[in-house]
């Protein structure tokens, strides 16, 4: 097949149109100093492709694929979609119990793994799981894909646009649930991020994100669109991961929060030389980030400073600050919905929120899912207009500008009163000295809940007493009836690949569930 030639899948007609325009122009460099340009990928897919197609990926077969952040794995899901396959990504801390639910939920033909990473045996697991599942074949993917010449031409179905992907919500539910997209609702989000942050060519974009992720897909297919390079790491050491974004010349840095607040440690540690002299904004998304922090970043690292976007698995990329947007939109919201964007804040009582006013979050949207894979869930989660119930609570401006206040279940009930556990934890962010913290609610036979802060210090010798974090937080204005009555200090805070804190694990393990 020519690698020209267009076969009705939207995602190779983007690979071979960047190819044509920028055959010489980096796409992705990783931490071991390897680089593929355009053209070099634009092969690698094909040969690819004719090596999934030989194992008998074709139409319609579902891949499920647990893979690292490696150049591979980008040339794998171009591959794959080149072959018209349902993909169905999984982040590489998902544990066999989960992945054998998400395959057998998700009916997986094929499920690639690598032997094992960061001392897991993905391979062991894999193949335990197939012995238990009928027609489930296990590819073990570690250095080489598959790879053949030739590769017989997608034909696009006829009817409505297909389901090609099917991404995981991280378990914040007691299962995960299955949210399926289709090619025309990830590109809808690749472009709103594309429009908002106009990358070029000479751009390289930090994708610190895992690939597997819905955020990870959607940063190959930004490459894509745009022609910027990705600076691959499989895994976030702080260290010689900015060392790396340095030489690389990243000028956008990401992922998240942790991300960028380990940078600034590093910069403090150098005052007066730049840690990333090319950059010109931070991009972050997926959890919240206290309010000085883009000041810091545009003070410390420099740049325009954070660029924050919004979305969830069901609908990513839903919006995007701009890098030109000036600190007033910048420092706190998340910008503005992407085209076709539609967002609705509703009160307790169900009608529309006035501009300003806080209410609970519901979105529609080009990139929004066509709906879960067990069906059951579709009714709660969507309203009868179509809208998304996010679950956030947030304010529309006048200006367009969403902001996220808080989450509607992130609220701490201690004597029949509400505590916002994203307020306390706004002022805790300002508390002197320490590196992580959030604060959540534990049982409490009296009072239903307490409030309790959860820290880590940035020297362990020096973690702050319950009785310090109080006066810190009254002498900032924190109502007394929201201080915390109990402080945990830990090593580390137990969080999900979108930096997002597993809190339902703190409280497990504060209770002692965690232990039985």
């Amino acid at each position: 097949m020519s690698s020209s030639v267009r076969t009705g899948s939207p995602v190779w007609d983007l690979v071979v149109d960047r190819a044509e325009a920028t055959p010489d122009g980096q796409m992705a460099t990783d931490e071991h100093g390897r680089s593929l340009t355009f053209a070099g990928f634009r092969e690698a897919v094909q040969r690819s492709a004719a090596g999934f197609a030989a194992l008998g990926v074709g139409q319609g077969a579902v891949v499920s694929w647990q893979l690292p952040s490696r150049i591979e794995t980008m040339v794998a899901t171009c591959a794959l979609a080149l072959l018209g396959a349902v993909q169905n990504p999984i982040i590489m801390s998902l544990r066999e119990p989960d992945l054998e639910f998400v395959c057998r939920q998700v009916g997986t033909d094929l499920l690639l793994v690598p032997t094992t990473f960061r001392g897991y045996g993905h391979a062991e697991a894999a193949h335990a799981i197939a012995g238990r599942t009928p027609g489930l074949r296990v590819l073990v993917v570690d250095d080489d894909l598959p790879t053949g010449s030739g590769a017989a031409p997608v034909v696009a179905p006829a009817g409505p646009e297909p389901v090609r992907w099917v991404f995981y919500t991280s378990g914040t539910t007691s299962e995960p649930k299955g949210a399926r997209h289709t090619d025309a609702g990830l590109f809808a989000a690749a472009r709103t991020y594309t429009e908002h942050i106009r990358p070029l060519p000479e751009d390289r974009i930090a994708a610190l994100a895992p690939i597997a992720h819905v955020g990870g897909v959607l940063h190959v297919l930004v490459s894509l669109l745009s022609g910027a390079a990705l600076v691959l790491t499989e895994v976030f050491e702080p260290a010689s991961t900015a060392r790396q974004l340095r030489e690389a010349g990243m000028t956008y840095g990401g992922n998240g929060t942790p991300f960028v607040q380990a940078f600034l440690r590093l910069q403090r540690e150098r005052p007066g030389e730049p840690l990333f002299p090319d950059l010109k904004a931070f991009l972050i998304g997926g959890a919240p980030r206290p309010a000085g922090l883009h000041g810091e970043v545009r003070a410390e690292l420099g740049g325009a400073g954070i660029a924050s976007g919004y979305g969830l698995t069901e609908c990513p990329f839903f919006a995007w600050a701009a890098p030109d947007d000036g600190d007033a939109v910048m420092a706190t919201t998340e910008g503005r919905p992407g085209p076709g964007g539609q967002t609705l804040i509703v009160r307790p009582d169900g009608t529309a929120a006035a501009p300003g006013e806080e209410g609970e979050l519901r979105i529609r949207a080009p990139q929004l899912t066509v709906g879960y894979v067990d069906p059951a869930l579709d009714a709660e989660a969507f309203d009868e207009q179509g809208y998304f119930r996010t679950g956030d609570l947030a304010v529309l401006g006048t200006d367009g500008t969403l902001t996220i206040t808080g989450r509607i279940k992130d609220v701490i009930i201690r004597n029949m009163e509400n505590v916002s556990a994203p307020e306390v934890e706004n002022h805790l962010a300002t508390l002197p000295g320490l590196r992580d913290w959030t604060v959540v609610g534990v049982p409490d036979p009296v009072t239903g809940e307490r409030v309790c802060a959860v820290v880590v210090p940035e020297d362990p010798a020096a973690a702050p007493t319950l009785s310090e974090v109080c006066a810190h937080l009254t002498a900032r204005g924190l109502n007394t009836r929201k201080l915390p009555e109990r402080l945990e200090v830990l090593d580390v805070l137990p969080r999900n690949a979108m930096g997002k804190v597993g809190k339902a694990a703190l409280v497990r393990r504060m209770t002692g569930e965690g232990e039985r």
